[in-house]
């Protein structure tokens, strides 16, 4: 659910909304969307990075209706930058309902991948949901207006 002041989240959004976020990992999946397809690449993510016992790395995860970029939080350096039309899915963890997660083809290979990042607090995770949500709208909103007068 949208809240009510969201026409007036608009100006920012068009910036990129920044989230940080540690980055958990990426598994291939089959479906480009779906809660429980989501759900058992997101079981996969954590429990892969559970065994790992490593570090995770921070990042800053920008949205806007260009899509997703990631930053590396300490260097700055960017990770990756996945054009929302590339962007297929996303949602927020049920059970792991501090983990934001996204499915994205590969620009390399083609493939379909689940992203998944574990942020500090569950309404951190939402909002990042959410702003991908507007992001897709306002993008959608964008190419009608500029595909309207054809």
């Amino acid at each position: 659910e949208l809240p009510e002041s969201w026409a007036d989240m608009q100006e920012p959004l068009l910036e990129g909304m920044c989230f940080t976020l540690k980055y958990l990992g990426m598994t291939l999946v089959e479906k480009p969307k779906g809660e429980d397809m989501a759900a058992a690449a997101i079981r996969r993510i954590v429990a892969t990075a559970q065994v790992g016992a490593r570090k995770f790395q921070k990042v800053i995860l920008t949205v806007s209706p260009r899509g997703i970029s990631l930053q590396d939080a300490d260097t700055k350096e960017m990770v990756e930058n996945i054009s929302i039309y590339r962007i297929s899915y996303c949602t927020t963890d049920k059970l792991q309902n501090k983990v934001f997660a996204y499915v994205a083809q590969s620009q390399e290979s083609g493939a379909l991948e689940c992203h998944a990042f574990l942020s500090p607090k569950k309404k951190i995770a939402q909002a990042v949901t959410l702003t991908v949500a507007q992001a897709f709208q306002m993008a959608l909103d964008l190419w009608e207006a500029t595909h309207a007068g054809r």
